[in-house]
């Protein structure tokens, strides 16, 4: 399995630089102009790596992932000075960059970047918290700050409304887990997305974490129409379905619970919106 596992991973590198490769080529030679940027927000471990890959597969694209230094200094989108000569530079006819530590800025970059767009994604905040667990840590740490004080130096707590700095102290206390801390900074950075009223804005395209991964062509067709580029099959190659609720998840708190699901039934109803004929 291990040998498996290796070989399959050398293939999907190899893939990937022949991509690239092959890319850059088709966009030296057409040398076109950016006609838009696209932002790619969401929570952490929400599927922002996942959907950055499909993007990346067209050939339309001009991708900027958080790992990039040319965009981002650990993970934080650098200058916007510097992301506009990125931009001028580019040759393909989308520019896309990815936006998490961000979210709260959204609003102003879709309008200095103009004609911009947003494919803001959400997953299901048992199985962000469950990946968060594993990838991350200190989020207690993290809570506890920006309940004593949101104007913290801390990226998580940018935007914070009264109203969510509230719930926060609310529902602080010190011996909170690690699952409930990470589960209510699922619920305060999603919530930007009500409280900057993209529900109703059309830069802005809502995408679930869980169909995107169970109906992966119907997706990044629409999400692909959304943003003007031409789809085909082969974006959707590598996406796959098992990473919904595989194993359960605990030690977050009801009244934390309680909250993030109540936000998710807002994006339910977004969804369901949306997908009305």
């Amino acid at each position: 399995m291990v040998e498996r596992l290796s070989v399959s991973h050398v293939r999907e590198r190899l893939e990937y630089k022949m991509l690239v490769a092959s890319k850059s080529a088709y966009q030296w030679v057409r040398r076109s102009s950016p006609a838009q940027v696209v932002f790619v927000a969401g929570m952490q471990r929400s599927g922002t790596n996942m959907l950055m890959d499909r993007l990346e597969r067209s050939y339309l694209t001009d991708v900027y992932h958080e790992r990039d230094p040319r965009a981002f200094d650990n993970y934080r989108m650098r200058d916007r000075a510097v992301i506009r000569q990125l931009v001028e530079r580019s040759r393909a006819s989308t520019f896309v960059i990815k936006a998490l530590c961000e979210l709260e800025q959204l609003s102003e970059l879709m309008t200095e970047f103009a004609p911009a767009k947003t494919v803001w994604i959400v997953r299901d905040y048992r199985d962000a918290v469950r990946s968060a667990l594993i990838s991350f840590g200190n989020f207690t740490k993290q809570v506890a700050r920006i309940a004593a004080d949101r104007h913290v130096d801390d990226w998580r707590a940018r935007g914070m409304s009264d109203a969510t700095h509230a719930l926060v102290r609310q529902l602080w206390h010190p011996e909170m887990s690690e699952a409930s801390a990470a589960a209510l900074l699922w619920y305060f950075r999603n919530v930007l997305f009500f409280e900057q009223a993209f529900d109703r804005d059309p830069r802005v395209r809502l995408v679930s974490y869980e169909r995107l991964v169970q109906e992966p062509e119907q997706e990044c067709a629409s999400i692909f129409g959304f943003l003007g580029v031409s789809y085909s099959k082969e974006i959707t190659r590598g996406v796959f379905a098992s990473s919904i609720r595989h194993k359960p998840v605990s030690g977050i708190e009801p009244a934390v619970a309680q909250l993030c699901e109540g936000l998710a039934q807002q994006f339910d109803s977004c969804h369901a919106r949306d997908a009305r004929p």
